[in-house]
């Protein structure tokens, strides 16, 4: 089995998050002062876990001297990490409502005899377009992790006589609130160390679709403590969640996945 944990973390604010004005992908707005000292409280929260890998929505919001960067930047392990942006990690596109009231969007659905979330509206994506997009960019992580696997095989050798150095660990701040992420442990009972151990910023609605997806089609675990409601709830800002996936190198595409935690939000 390829081990990797995700850690995702939603994006700061902005005057238009606090003004509950919809962003989509057509109008983005910059982090507003309370996104900055958000992203900035995320960064310290996370200084201590050694990520691998950083993923970004290549939205400005999540981008631009903000969210990723100010996590990546803060990092005691991993300050010159290159952050890659996707396009597949941008928020919901949400057409014709973007740059109006949430309370406008509530009332085109209910004009359509629909409900919030479900309803999209003209120019916008369904809920199965964003899910796809989250299942395509999931799909990628996988075969990244089992390539990082492999490599880690490869340079284990080297790594064993490296003169009796021990590596520093990472230190995830959750476990006081979550428990410890349930991983492998070699025969000295050692904690098995992460293949990959990847942040993704990405937004509320494209998370929340990639948390159902995580439950419905893939079967993920969660704590005993969350509740349905928590799972459909948007992240709070730099909200952080916490999965630990394993990978089986003959089926990757149907992986072992256990929710540690769900939109914390205790750095905050």
């Amino acid at each position: 089995l390829f081990c990797f944990l995700s850690v995702i973390s939603f994006s700061g604010e902005t005057r238009y998050n606090k003004d509950k004005i919809l962003q989509g992908q057509g109008v983005d707005e910059p982090l507003s002062d309370t996104g900055f000292r958000q992203a900035d409280a995320a960064g310290v929260f996370l200084s201590n876990v050694k990520f691998t890998h950083a993923f970004s929505s290549d939205l400005l919001r999540a981008k631009q001297a903000s969210t990723a960067a100010t996590i990546i930047g803060k990092n005691r392990f991993c300050k010159d990490l290159e952050i890659k942006y996707d396009a597949r990690l941008r928020e919901r596109k949400y057409g014709v409502a973007e740059g109006k009231p949430l309370a406008d969007l509530k009332a085109m659905a209910k004009a359509a005899g629909e409900q919030c979330p479900s309803f999209t509206p003209s120019g916008g994506e369904t809920l199965n377009e964003v899910r796809e997009r989250a299942r395509d960019f999931f799909e990628f992580l996988c075969q990244l992790a089992v390539e990082a696997g492999q490599n880690k095989q490869v340079t284990h050798s080297a790594a064993s006589n490296s003169l009796g150095r021990s590596e520093v660990q990472s230190v995830f701040p959750w476990t006081d609130h979550c428990g410890e992420p349930e991983l492998n442990s070699d025969n000295n009972g050692a904690s098995k160390q992460l293949d990959a151990n990847i942040l993704v910023v990405s937004h509320g609605a494209y998370m929340r679709n990639w948390f159902v997806y995580f439950v419905s089609d893939l079967k993920c675990t969660l704590p005993t403590v969350l509740t349905k409601s928590q799972l459909s709830s948007v992240s709070p800002n730099t909200g952080v969640s916490h999965f630990v996936i394993k990978l089986d190198k003959e089926n990757i595409l149907r992986p072992e996945i256990n929710c540690v935690c769900l939109n914390l939000d205790s750095h905050l």
